[in-house]
């Protein structure tokens, strides 16, 4: 069921418990999750922290600790699907959930004892009514059974004329009432369909976390921080539309203005420690402020796309549109610290001058910036990316939860340290993200199947251990796409959705396998390839592993990809 209060029905009823914290393998999750302990750490409340990657994880966890503790809280994992039904808990057992993941499932919307559900219910969610969905059938059918068979035992001393006619008329009544079964029944299923046939995302997990910490009045900087880059880390990697990003921005700048305030009065404003928020129309450049502006500019999609910096026009360009804005080529080439104050003072201005000339009109986003004592500054999303890499790295042969422990370190400010060694790691990824696209478009690995393009990257390429990983293969995926889609001249092409293979796990012979919806400013960003990717497999048979949160996330076995891709293409025209 829903949480109407989230302060007097969630943190009230935990506080003096001891918890058992289940966190989804995000940076939206890990943000929620620092929110949640800050809280914790002010209440002195007992919790045992436990990172998940997928179903299997979760499983194992839960089993893990169910006989200590009563109360689990997920965060980003476990609403998409019937919980009860998977985890088969004891039924004192309750599961508080904070995930951004639609549609929600019915069974933990209408379960009341077992399952709270913490979600904003202002994101649309439409869930079926539940006289749609559930009836209480047994009971009319054992009244009528039971009205039936009491008139046949008395009904010895009656004429058998009769009975014979009643017997008729209760036959009628029950075909009526199976046919009238089988209606509802085929309805149900229609309404099921239309509700769970795509995969969306909903409110940002660090903005409900924050949410309760301003409730409760106990809402720091460093948590409303934390809320800013969760939502961020929805827009970097493409879960949420730009309008639904934009309302979350206006909402999140409301607080930012309030804390601002609210320091101004303060000693601590200047103090060589202070942190200090703000909101920025800043540039689509990843990291520029941590790289050299001419890296930046190649290595991130927006900018490269709208060159096409693969081609050799596309390097043309690049080098008049640096001339237009009148940069040395030194300057812009050494890092960003580096280059002279008159330059970067008005930047911005500049990029977005000569940006608008070449036809990119949204080279400027709304974001916010931190600024950590008086040298260090991040934008949200050079966080964002740092974390990312740190909790995919594959440099180090390292488990999930010690990648899982630095990436959560590194949201702290009291490691700027482990933050700048996340920028150069995302430094490395993103160069790889945009030599791949280069590859794949140059060599045409992108093929159009019919109801959907598709591109497998072959095991062997360079780099092609880091895209083993969801939220990599996600950017390439969308990086990918936004390429081809600027590049090709057939118009069908472009509104076709892209799925992507990589290589998985050589000796087990798995490929991960990712789908997207179609690149268009206006898409709604619901993804229908969870649905299919169940249809396609359970039709062909074909071995797959259905682990990750995301349904538009699968592991398949390397021989069972063509049949596989046939189905896909067959369900899908």
């Amino acid at each position: 069921m829903f949480v109407t209060d989230i302060r007097k029905d969630f943190y009230d009823v935990v506080v003096n418990q001891r918890v058992a914290l289940l966190v989804s393998s995000d940076i939206d999750a890990l943000c929620a999750c620092k929110i949640l302990q800050a809280l914790f750490h002010c209440d002195q409340v007992q919790y045992t922290l436990v990172p998940v990657t997928g179903w299997q994880d979760l499983g194992t966890a839960f089993l893990e600790h169910k006989e200590q503790y009563q109360y689990f809280v997920l965060i980003n994992c476990g609403v998409n699907v019937d919980l009860l039904e998977t985890l088969q808990p004891e039924e004192d057992s309750i599961f508080f959930i904070c995930d951004t993941h639609r549609p929600v499932d019915v069974v933990n919307v209408y379960n009341d004892t077992q399952i709270k559900l913490l979600i904003k219910q202002d994101d649309d969610l439409g869930v079926p009514s539940y006289d749609d969905i559930f009836r209480d059938d047994e009971d009319e059918d054992e009244d009528a059974d039971g009205g039936d068979s009491g008139n046949e035992s008395d009904g010895g001393s009656e004429p058998s004329e009769k009975r014979r006619r009643f017997d008729e008329g209760a036959l009628e009544r029950r075909i009526e009432r199976q046919r009238a079964k089988r209606e509802w029944e085929a309805r149900r299923r229609e309404i099921l369909f239309d509700y769970e046939q795509y995969e969306y995302h909903g409110t940002s997990a660090a903005m409900v976390m924050f949410e309760l910490a301003w409730v409760m009045t106990k809402d720091t900087k460093d948590m409303l921080w934390w809320s800013i880059i969760g939502l961020t880390d929805q827009w970097v990697h493409d879960k949420i539309t730009h309008m639904k990003y934009v309302t979350d921005i206006a909402t999140l700048q409301r607080h930012v203005s309030r804390h601002n305030h609210r320091n101004e009065d303060e000693e601590n404003s200047l103090s060589i420690d202070c942190m200090r928020i703000s909101f920025e129309f800043d540039l689509r450049l990843a990291l520029y402020q941590h790289w050299s502006l001419y890296e930046s500019i190649c290595n991130s999609c927006y900018t490269s796309c709208s060159f096409k910096l693969w081609s050799m026009n596309g390097q043309k360009k690049l080098q008049e549109f640096l001339a237009d804005m009148g940069l040395p080529l030194k300057q812009v080439r050494q890092k960003f610290n580096s280059m002279d104050m008159s330059i970067k003072e008005n930047l911005r201005e500049v990029i977005e001058e000569s940006a608008n000339k070449f036809g990119m009109k949204d080279i400027r986003v709304q974001t916010f910036g931190v600024h950590f004592g008086f040298k260090n500054r991040f934008l949200a999303s050079d966080v964002v990316h740092a974390a990312a890499s740190l909790l995919e790295n594959v440099e180090k042969d390292e488990s999930a939860t010690d990648n899982f422990i630095k990436a959560l370190d590194c949201l702290s400010r009291s490691n700027i340290e482990r933050l700048h060694l996340g920028i150069d790691l995302a430094k490395k990824k993103l160069k790889a993200i945009q030599q791949t696209v280069a590859s794949c478009i140059c060599t045409n690995l992108i093929l159009s199947q019919g109801p959907f393009l598709y591109c497998h990257l072959l095991e062997g390429t360079p780099d092609v251990k880091l895209f083993s990983k969801p939220l990599a293969l996600t950017l390439l995926c969308k990086y990918l796409l936004k390429a081809f889609v600027c590049s090709t001249r057939n118009k069908r092409c472009r509104v076709l959705p892209l799925i992507m293979a990589a290589p998985m796990d050589v000796e087990k012979g798995t490929v991960i396998v990712l789908g997207i919806p179609p690149e268009s400013e206006t898409s709604d960003k619901k993804n229908f390839f969870g649905r299919a990717f169940e249809k396609a497999a359970e039709s062909t048979s074909s071995r797959t592993l259905h682990d990750h949160f995301d349904t538009s996330i699968i592991e398949l076995k390397m021989e069972d990809r063509g049949k596989f891709l046939d189905a896909l293409i067959t369900l899908l025209s």
